[in-house]
C-alpha cells in the first residue's frame, strides 16, 4: 500500500492555499501538496519535520513525517504553516510562512441567529462523520460533549475508567437518560503500566499531563478496536470552543486575557498543541480518530457566538448546552464533568503507582520521572532479548 503524501482531499487544500482560507470545511489536514507542506490553521492533523542535521545528511532518512517516532528529532509544523517540501526539515520553524490564521470575527448580535447557526454547523459535521465509510464507536464520559456526539452519530457508547470513578458512574446514569447501552471499560492499575510506554512511542511525549489525559484515549480505544470498530468518535474541541473552563470566568493567572471572550480565544489559540497527544494517541491502537466538533464550520459557528452565550459564573459553554438540549435530556445537557484523566481515576492511580515505585510527591515532578522509569525498564528488556 501507498504511504500517503497528504491527509485531506488534495483539492480542497489547493483551494485553501488559493484563498488563503483558513477554514475551508474540513476537519484537518497535513502533509505535501504540490511540493508544499502544509498544516491547517487548527493542526488538527499532526505533521512534524526532521531537526537533526546529522540525520538529514543521509538520503534513505526521512524530511518530514505524519508521526513523532519516524525522525530522529522531530519538530512540530507549525499550525496554519506551509513550506517548500524539499525544505523540510533543513531550515527553522521561523521560515515557515503562516499561511493561515484564525479569523476574529465580530460576535453575531442576534442570539437566535447564532444558536441556529452553530446547530447547523454540528449537524453538518456529524452528517459528514457519518457518511464515511467505517464503523465508529465513541468515547463516553456522560458529559454533554461526548453525549451530543453520540446521540448525533447513533454509535455504540464505551466509557473507560476505574470501578470507582466519576467518570464511570456519569456515563452510566447519562446513558440510562439517553436510553442507550454502554460498554464498560474497568481498568486495573497494570494497565497504565502497560499503556504508558506504548503513548510514550506514539506521541513523544512524556510529561505527566500528557500522559494522563492520553491513557483514557488509549486504552478505551484498544477496546473499541478490539471489538472490530475502524474509528473512535470524541467530544474533543467543545471546551476550547464554546467556554468550557472555569478559568474563562475567573479570569485567573492561567490566562493572560481580561475578558472572557479573550480567555475563550486563548483556549482555542492552544488546540494545536493538545491535538496531535490525542490524535496520535488513538491512531497508536489502529482506529482512526472522529471530533465532529472541530469541524471548520462548527469552529465558524463558535467564533460567532455572542459573550452571552459562552460562559459566565452561572454556567459554562451555554451556547452549547442550549443546542445540546434539543437533542438530550436536560440532566446531560446541563451537566459539568471532570476532566477525563481526573473524571477516570486514572491521574490518581497513576500517582500511587509512581509512589509506590519509590517516586514521592516530595519530588519534583514525580509522576513524569515514574514514566521515565517505565520506559527505561522495557529499554533493558529489548536489550536482554537480543
Amino acid at each position: 500500500m501507498t504511504t500517503p503524501t497528504l491527509r485531506g482531499a488534495a483539492e480542497t487544500v489547493r483551494d485553501a492555499l488559493e484563498r488563503s482560507d483558513p477554514l475551508p470545511g474540513t476537519t484537518g489536514f497535513a502533509g505535501e501538496v504540490d511540493g508544499r507542506l502544509v498544516r491547517d490553521v487548527l493542526g488538527r492533523e499532526p505533521l512534524f519535520y526532521e531537526g537533526d542535521g546529522d540525520a538529514m545528511a543521509s538520503d534513505e532518512s526521512a524530511a518530514w513525517a505524519f508521526e513523532p517516532a519516524a525522525l530522529e528529532e522531530p519538530i512540530p509544523f507549525p499550525a496554519g504553516g506551509v513550506r517548500d517540501a524539499d525544505r523540510a526539515g533543513r531550515v527553522e520553524p521561523t521560515d515557515v510562512e503562516r499561511r493561515w490564521t484564525l479569523p476574529d470575527p465580530d460576535p453575531e448580535p442576534d442570539r437566535e441567529a447564532a444558536l441556529e447557526a452553530l446547530e447547523d454547523a454540528i449537524r453538518t459535521a456529524t452528517r459528514t462523520a457519518r457518511d464515511e465509510d467505517r464503523e465508529v464507536a465513541v468515547a463516553f464520559s456522560g458529559g454533554v460533549d461526548s453525549a451530543l456526539v453520540a446521540e448525533l452519530l447513533d454509535a455504540p457508547l464505551y466509557v473507560v475508567g476505574f470501578p470507582d470513578s466519576h467518570d464511570v458512574e456519569a456515563a452510566r446514569t447519562a446513558a440510562d437518560a439517553m436510553g442507550r447501552e454502554l460498554t464498560v471499560v474497568e481498568l486495573e492499575p497494570a494497565d497504565l503500566e502497560r499503556a504508558v510506554p506504548e503513548i510514550v512511542r506514539a506521541t513523544g511525549r512524556t510529561n505527566a499531563m500528557d500522559v494522563q489525559i492520553a491513557l483514557p484515549l488509549y486504552l478505551v480505544g484498544e477496546r473499541v478496536a478490539a471489538d472490530g470498530y475502524d474509528a473512535l468518535a470524541v467530544g474533543q474541541g467543545a471546551d476550547e470552543l464554546f467556554g468550557g473552563y472555569e478559568k474563562v470566568v475567573r479570569l485567573d493567572h492561567r490566562v493572560d486575557a481580561a475578558t472572557t471572550r479573550g480567555a475563550v480565544r486563548e483556549q482555542i489559540d492552544s488546540l494545536p498543541d493538545q491535538l496531535p497527544r490525542d490524535v496520535l494517541t488513538i491512531r497508536a491502537t489502529g482506529l482512526e480518530p472522529v471530533a465532529p466538533l472541530l469541524h471548520d464550520r462548527v469552529v465558524e459557528a463558535a467564533l460567532e457566538l455572542p459573550d452571552e452565550l459562552l460562559a459566565d459564573e452561572e454556567m459554562r459553554k451555554r451556547g452549547f448546552r442550549e443546542v445540546a438540549s434539543r437533542y438530550l435530556p436536560d440532566e446531560v445537557a446541563t451537566r459539568d464533568k471532570k476532566a477525563v484523566q481526573y473524571g477516570s481515576l486514572v491521574a490518581r492511580e497513576l500517582d500511587r503507582l509512581a509512589r509506590q515505585a519509590g517516586y514521592k510527591r516530595r519530588m519534583d515532578d514525580h509522576v513524569s520521572k515514574y514514566i521515565a522509569s517505565l520506559l527505561e525498564g522495557e529499554d533493558e528488556g529489548d536489550d536482554k532479548d537480543e
